[in-house]
């Protein structure tokens, strides 16, 4: 790093922190993962205006999380040259772009392309989170600093649907994408105002990535990743089918089960910074153990709606601390190599959705949805027995 570099690094006290820069990237994650999810309430108007099926509407989603996925494998090697900070600056402009792109889109292929902007855009900020925020607080701080990000994916997941739905039919859907474009604005200026200049580290390759895997507790932990996050999407992406044929309650009924998840999972999200501070290995291997106990709790008494309620909000708290966990693990495994780790994480992420969400359909269309539980809570076993048997995070 250049002299010139380092005299632009902001010095982060140990007693004293700013956390204006974490909340600045907190405030984009909201608008980001609310992005990504609002075509899920607005694909009626969507698909009715522009001619098109709702089912090609729905695609606009699979098209984001694919992008994202290979986005944020070639992220780290292709900006190694680049201040992060602009980097960031960058992906929450792309963000912005993709929504207004969205919002004034004449036909569907101006739409694919407003969502292929957004893939870009998430899958190279979800990369660099880690890398970031570790430059931004105290080593003993990164916990909670990454508690305060996820916490914004946390809410943004627990109201982006409900609350798209609601402006659409008032504002119509494209005024909520630009709405959605102006929060990317307002996080835009605060990172502007906030992000200290953060020159790359360690310069990555794509052949940095095949290198960590090569590496026995990287290779572990993302594979019991994957099966935590597969476990997780085969079943909450058919929750609502569970809830309608086995709980038997109506839509309004579902819908307030998925809020209380919802609102449990911002509440996981916070305290497993707490979790991770007193042992970030046994909150690793608690919350699958959590989440196995809730979808066998869900087989046995599924049917009883005040129970299920709970079950499904014990589901959110659970699931609301994984993500913190595994990105503390990333941070303190391969603090050398932080942001290919990032976007080999976030890979795998992406991978485990698309693949779990696939195999939960095949699942519930030959066995019906009693079945995706019981397996999902199998999977969360083998997670936390590879935790527990073989991983070893430092300062755990």
């Amino acid at each position: 790093m250049s002299k010139a570099s380092c005299a632009n690094e902001v010095p982060l006290p140990e007693n004293s922190v700013n956390w204006s820069p974490v909340f600045s990237l907190a405030l984009c994650v909201i608008g980001l993962i609310t992005a990504e999810l609002l075509p899920i309430g607005l694909l009626t108007p969507m698909a009715n205006e522009l001619g098109i099926t709702e089912g090609m509407a729905g695609q606009t989603v699979t098209t984001t999380a694919i992008v994202a996925l290979v986005a944020s494998l070639l992220v780290a090697p292709a900006t190694r040259r680049f201040d992060r900070r602009v980097v960031l600056l960058f992906f929450t402009f792309l963000f912005i772009a993709s929504n207004v792109l969205v919002a004034m889109a004449p036909n569907y292929a101006a739409l694919l392309a407003g969502r292929v902007l957004l893939g870009i855009s998430i899958g190279g900020f979800w990369s660099m989170i880690a890398a970031v925020t570790m430059r931004l607080v105290p080593k003993e701080r990164v916990p909670r600093a990454l508690s305060i990000v996820f916490g914004g994916s946390a809410i943004a997941m627990a109201v982006a649907t409900p609350l798209g739905t609601y402006l659409g039919a008032i504002i119509g859907w494209r005024g909520v994408f630009l709405v959605t474009g102006g929060l990317g604005v307002i996080a835009l200026i605060w990172q502007f105002i906030a992000l200290p200049s953060m020159s790359p580290n360690v310069p990555s390759r794509l052949s940095t990535l095949f290198s960590l895997l090569k590496r026995p507790q990287v290779a572990l932990g993302i594979a019991a990743s994957i099966l935590i996050f597969g476990g997780h999407f085969a079943f909450f992406t058919y929750l609502r089918p569970f809830l309608e044929t086995v709980t038997r309650v109506n839509v309004s009924g579902v819908s307030v089960m998925i809020l209380g998840f919802g609102v449990a999972n911002v509440v996981g999200t916070f305290v497993s910074g707490a979790m991770i501070h007193r042992s970030l290995r046994l909150t690793l291997a608690l919350m699958p153990i959590l989440m196995c106990l809730v979808a066998f709790g869900l087989v046995v008494f599924g049917g009883l709606a005040p129970i299920a309620a709970l079950l499904v909000a014990g589901w959110g708290f659970a699931f609301g601390g994984v993500p913190v966990a595994w990105t503390t693990w990333l941070t303190r495994t391969v603090p050398d190599q932080i942001e290919s780790g990032g976007g080999l994480q976030v890979a795998s992420i992406q991978l485990a959705m698309t693949v779990g969400a696939g195999v939960g359909g095949v699942l519930v269309d030959r066995s019906g949805v009693l079945v995706v539980p019981t397996i999902s809570g199998a999977i969360f076993i083998v997670a936390a027995g590879l935790v527990l048997i073989g991983l070893r995070p430092q300062n755990s």
